[in-house]
């Protein structure tokens, strides 16, 4: 096994000079992550393991996110991540890409491949929202949140108390951020400790581009256009879902319907972080995918 050393991993410089953490694990063909948020970072170690033998991957924290360039002012578009996204590529001259992207992640490697279809090979969507509007699934995703997080009552007590602090210290941001990604786990006696794995080591959530980047899908997500742009997408796509993931999955038919060439695998017992539920499917599925 190739194992990543993450202080030997070069430097991506992205096209207005804002410098992006990187790395790449084995030889060949890669798979190139993007992790989900937004305003998070690469916490795929665990995929990288479970991948190892089957292919290497290249991971990358987004602009102004983990241990990428934080002292920068976005912007906190999509097109700027795309073109971030593109920069890495460039980066490992990776004339085209196969993509996976979990969650806002599959959101970005999917508006990547419409943006630039040429350059990729082939795309593995994990456990996104879709392309109709938030409201297909927005709701339902805070009932599930609620209804989680209330398994403990004192839970969620102490979450709603954090997420209404008109500010918070890192620690206490640190706590919220666990407390709420426990909710993602289909393995309800290990959530919180999954949770604990995902925030070590902690970098801190970037709030402005969280904030801007849902907005934007917010006005410009569900549109006419980006269901013809799917339909008009001439590459391999395959999606995995979790059944118990708390955003529901009908949210993503819509895109499963648009696109000419897919294949979906719904993963009966695993949540939002699927490979932590359900690693041996999760293996087997991007195993299956188009290479």
């Amino acid at each position: 096994m190739t194992v990543m050393k993450e202080n030997e991993t070069p430097t991506v410089v992205a096209d207005d000079g804002v410098r992006l953490w990187a790395a790449r694990s084995g030889e060949g063909d890669p798979l190139v992550l993007c992790h989900g948020g937004p305003g998070l970072w690469d916490m795929f170690a665990d995929v990288a393991e479970l991948l190892a033998d089957l292919t290497p991957v290249v991971r990358w924290d987004q602009r102004g996110c983990g241990r990428s360039e934080r002292s920068v002012a976005g912007p906190w578009t999509s097109d700027r991540f795309v073109a971030d996204l593109d920069a890495v590529r460039r980066h490992f001259g990776l004339e085209r890409i196969r993509l996976l992207g979990h969650s806002w992640g599959a959101q970005l490697a999917l508006s990547y491949a419409l943006a630039h279809p040429e350059r990729v090979s082939g795309l593995v969507y994990v456990a996104g929202t879709g392309i109709g509007p938030d409201a297909d699934w927005h709701p339902d995703y805070q009932a599930g949140l609620l209804a989680r997080l209330g398994e403990h009552p004192e839970h969620l007590a102490r979450w709603r108390e954090l997420k209404n602090r008109p500010t918070r210290s890192e620690d206490e941001d640190r706590e919220m951020s666990v407390l709420q990604w426990s909710a993602e786990f289909q393995d309800r006696e290990r959530a919180l400790e999954h949770a604990g794995r995902m925030a070590d080591p902690w970098f801190g959530v970037n709030h402005e581009s969280n904030k801007a980047l849902n907005q934007e899908r917010g006005l410009n997500w569900g549109t006419p256009e980006l269901h013809d742009a799917c339909r008009s997408l001439d590459l391999p796509v395959l999606i995995v879902d979790g059944a118990h993931d708390i955003r529901p999955r009908s949210a993503v038919d819509s895109l499963e319907r648009a696109l000419p060439r897919v294949r979906r695998v719904i993963l009966p017992d695993a949540g939002h972080m699927v490979w932590t539920d359900d690693p041996k499917g999760f293996r087997e599925a991007v195993a299956s995918a188009p290479a």
